[in-house]
């Protein structure tokens, strides 16, 4: 009786979550083209968010069984993609404080697969890597810097 009255029902699922729990779903069907698309906000009745962008970086950084995402032995066409898409939600604008967590984290999770591609392909994604993910820190800290300032004003 109570938890009607404070809205407390079991059935009742708010309208955050609800889109959080579709954000999961449909990003776990995705691959990394998918991915791709939904970071350039090119998939249709469904609009990037922090959520999506933290979503992807779990996908990316969580084992499945004993199996990355990316695996050594993967395609190089494949290890490009996962860089570069790490690389777009390092510089994407609604990045958070947790997103730039999972990127450190996705950095030091595929050192091997980094540094192996870099030297098979004479590219420099490592670099690029920790380019981003200082991009993004700083980033959030002007982000950060602006939210002090105009609440300051708004005193």
């Amino acid at each position: 009786m109570f938890g009607k009255i404070l809205g407390k029902n079991k059935d009742n699922v708010s309208q955050s979550d609800k889109k959080h729990l579709e954000i999961v779903e449909k990003i776990s069907k995705m691959n990394l083209t998918d991915m791709r698309a939904y970071i350039n906000n090119k998939i249709l009745n469904f609009e990037i968010d922090e959520d999506g962008l933290i979503e992807i970086l779990k996908k990316l950084t969580t084992k499945n069984g004993e199996k990355r995402y990316i695996e050594i032995d993967d395609m190089d066409s494949k290890k490009k993609k996962g860089f570069d898409l790490v690389i777009s939600v390092a510089s994407h604008t609604k990045i958070t404080v947790v997103a730039v967590e999972l990127i450190q984290e996705f950095i030091t999770f595929y050192d091997d697969v980094i540094k192996k591609f870099d030297k098979d392909n004479k590219q420099i994604y490592e670099s690029k890597l920790k380019d981003a993910l200082q991009k993004a820190i700083n980033n959030i800290s002007e982000m950060a810097e602006l939210k002090r300032k105009m609440d300051v004003l708004g005193d």
